[in-house]
């Protein structure tokens, strides 16, 4: 039996925030992303690795597969706000 986990941000309200930021990495890693549905990249991130992720239950994935899908997704978004935290504070040094 699979867990599921809460989705819901720290922030109320942040969603749109969140997505649009997610799918701008993902376009700048060279995914084609829908803005409206920015999850659907992980789908083509799975596919680009060969792993075999589809839409609904994914309960025999490893979890070093699903690791490599969510890892490629969640590493490019930290990169890019540690890249954007150094900017900020190089500029308030100036």
């Amino acid at each position: 039996m699979s867990r599921r986990r809460s989705r819901r941000l720290a922030v109320p309200g942040a969603e749109q925030g969140v997505n649009a930021f997610k799918a701008e990495v993902m376009r700048k890693e060279g995914y084609a992303v829908d803005p409206a549905h920015p999850d659907d990249v992980k789908y083509e991130v799975a596919k680009s690795l060969g792993v075999p992720l589809t839409p609904g239950d994914n309960g025999h994935l490893t979890t070093e597969e699903a690791g490599h899908v969510g890892g490629r997704i969640g590493g490019s978004m930290v990169r890019e706000m540690i890249r954007m935290a150094q900017e900020r504070i190089s500029q308030r040094e100036q």
